[in-house]
């Protein structure tokens, strides 16, 4: 359970935010961003308490995700950064480390491109920073593909989203407005990525959404990065795999 759950009035959102952990003023807090269509507990459910142990977590929900009610506006990657910055001026939190999966990946990697001062270190899972970087059947949705999420995990989503949502009914809604931010171009060039000065580190399954050439790409061009495979992992098995990604992140947070 968290600590506490509030929500902070950012760019014509109501978003809502979750605190966990302990605040002692040692470490920076962690923000968590979370998946498109999911929510913070379906993401991070997890990894969350391990990683409250030892520091603060800020996990909000992004643009009508979860408690966050949508507004009339498209999801895109910098309006979803934008707000993230937002949230951290209005909780006073000068500098964060940032661990981003999936859409959050893409919101977490436009902070740390245009607000650098504001991130200590990026964690990107299920990583890309141009649309080649997904593999064919994701770009085009083969949803025999074992890379796609299946029935079960869609009804995972749709249950998820009618127990927190504002308003229920507008489900297919959401899915739209992922689906067309998914396949938006993305803001970066590699320049942007070699310009990119937080420590990384880069996380991927082996049989993701993204192609782990592209993700090797990343690895080169940003300096110093890290990058992960996890085998056997598909794209939303990714975050569950705590005996393999705790250790990880432990050792790259601290």
């Amino acid at each position: 359970m968290p600590s506490s759950t509030g929500y902070a009035k950012v760019n014509g959102l109501e978003m809502y935010y979750e605190r966990h952990g302990v605040e002692d003023g040692t470490k920076r807090p962690l923000v968590l961003l979370h998946g498109g269509v999911l929510t913070v507990d379906l993401t991070f459910a997890a990894l969350l308490p391990t990683l409250a142990d030892s520091r603060p977590v800020v996990a909000p929900e992004l643009q009508g995700h979860g408690h966050t009610a949508d507004i009339d506006r498209e999801i895109t990657v910098p309006l979803l950064a934008s707000d993230v910055v937002a949230l951290l001026d209005e909780l006073g939190i000068p500098q964060a480390d940032l661990f981003g999966f999936s859409l959050g990946e893409l919101t977490a990697l436009e902070v740390a491109a245009r607000h650098p001062e504001r991130v200590g270190h990026l964690v990107l899972a299920a990583t890309q920073y141009s649309q080649d970087g997904y593999h064919d059947e994701v770009r085009t949705p083969d949803y025999t593909s074992p890379r796609l999420p299946s029935q079960d995990d869609f009804q995972e989503m749709a249950d998820a989203y009618a127990a927190t949502a504002p308003h229920p009914e507008r489900f297919q809604d959401l899915l739209a407005k992922c689906t067309g931010a998914a396949h938006a171009p993305l803001p970066w060039t590699a320049d942007d990525l070699r310009a990119l000065s937080s420590p990384t580190l880069l996380v991927v399954g082996d049989t993701d959404f993204v192609r782990v050439e592209h993700a090797a790409e990343m690895q080169r061009l940003i300096p110093g990065a890290r990058l992960a495979v996890l085998p056997a992992t598909t794209h939303m098995d990714l975050m569950r795999r705590t005996a393999l990604l705790l250790p990880l992140l432990d050792e790259f947070l601290d």
